[in-house]
């Protein structure tokens, strides 16, 4: 018996009802798609957001920090000697003068290599 042609072809999907539900398919999947990339972009951005309330809600703890250091009381001593792990903000902590005029009085200090046994001015 002769082969017809095209008998081991798959059938060809001639129904208009599949045709349809292929274009459907690819309209859901485009909208998909779209309300991804929108549900993306609001977590982003909301994100950014809460990251920059955090940055302002971290500046008035600064300033607040600030204002608790101002009214330390300061020490009355005119010189302060180094001690080993002294850093010029544990300095300014136990002395109660702010590290900008820590580093002001004492211009010829390296505020990242200090010295123990080293001297530095607190008063004018």
């Amino acid at each position: 018996m002769p082969a017809q042609p095209g008998a081991d072809d798959p059938p060809r999907n001639s129904d208009p009802m599949n045709r349809k539900r292929s274009w459907t398919a690819r309209i859901l999947a485009l909208v998909a798609l779209v309300a991804a990339v929108i549900a993306l972009i609001v977590v982003v951005s909301n994100a950014d957001l809460h990251s920059s309330s955090d940055n302002k809600g971290n500046h008035k703890n600064q300033a607040h920090q600030e204002q608790e250091q101002q009214q330390k009381p300061r020490t009355k001593a005119k010189t302060y000697t180094v001690k080993s792990g002294d850093t010029l903000t544990s300095i300014a902590h136990k002395t109660g003068i702010p590290v900008a005029e820590l580093q002001a009085l004492n211009p010829e200090v390296d505020p990242q290599i200090l010295i123990a046994g080293e001297t530095l001015k607190l008063q004018k």
